[in-house]
C-alpha cells in the first residue's frame, strides 16, 4: 500500500513540476526534406483557438456530403470530388477549423480520383488513427484541432517519403498563393518562394 502512495505522489510532483516549470515551447521543426524554417509559425493560430461557437458556425456552412464525410467519417465518390485535379498552387485547409494541412507542392496523381499527398505540411496538424472499420486494419488520417476525418494513410506513395495520404476533397477548403496573406495564412507563402 505504501508503495502505491509513493508512485502516486511522485507522479503528482511530476505533473506539478511540468506545469510549474516547462519552458516555453520554441521548437525547431524538421520533417524529412522539407525546410521548415521557411514557415514562421505564429504562437496561436486561429484554427487553434475556435470558440464553440466559431466551430457551429463553420458546420453550418457545410453541405450535406461535406458534413457526411468529414464529421461522419464518410468517403466521396473517386473522380468526381473537387480537388482530385486540382493543379493549382496553394495549401489545403480542414474545411471546419481552418487548420493548414497539405501543401500542392506535395500533391501528386495517385490515380485513384482523391486528391493524395506524400505528407502534410506540418506533422502536428495531422493525427493518424488505427482504423478497423472494414474488418481490415487501416490508418485514418484526422486533423488535429478540428478533428475533421479527412481520409487514410498508405504506405505505396511513389515518392521518396513513401506515403500517399489519400484525402476526402470534401474534409477540405483550398486556398491558392495569391490569397494566402489576406485570408491569414501569410506565413505559409514562403514554402512557395
Amino acid at each position: 500500500m505504501r508503495l502505491y502512495v509513493l508512485y502516486f505522489v511522485l507522479l503528482v510532483l511530476l505533473v506539478v513540476l511540468q506545469l510549474v516549470y516547462r519552458p516555453d515551447v520554441n521548437a525547431q521543426v524538421e520533417i524529412e526534406g522539407y525546410d521548415m524554417s521557411k514557415v514562421n509559425i505564429i504562437d496561436t493560430p486561429f484554427w487553434c483557438s475556435a470558440t464553440p461557437e466559431e466551430r457551429a458556425e463553420a458546420i453550418s456552412k457545410l453541405t450535406e456530403e461535406q458534413k457526411l464525410v468529414s464529421l461522419q467519417d464518410g468517403t466521396e465518390r473517386p473522380f468526381s470530388n473537387e480537388y482530385w485535379e486540382n493543379k493549382e498552387k496553394g495549401i489545403y485547409v480542414d474545411v471546419v477549423s481552418g487548420e493548414p494541412l497539405f501543401s500542392s507542392n506535395d500533391k501528386f496523381d495517385s490515380g485513384t480520383g482523391w486528391p493524395s499527398f506524400d505528407r502534410p505540411i506540418e506533422g502536428v496538424n495531422v493525427k493518424e488513427i488505427s482504423d478497423t472499420s472494414l474488418g481490415i486494419v487501416r490508418t485514418e488520417v484526422r486533423s488535429e484541432f478540428g478533428d475533421t476525418h479527412l481520409g487514410h494513410l498508405f504506405d505505396d506513395g511513389p515518392t521518396k517519403t513513401g506515403l500517399r495520404y489519400c484525402i476526402n476533397s470534401a474534409s477540405l477548403a483550398f486556398i491558392p498563393v495569391n490569397e494566402l496573406k489576406e485570408k491569414g495564412y501569410e506565413d505559409f507563402i514562403k514554402l512557395f518562394e
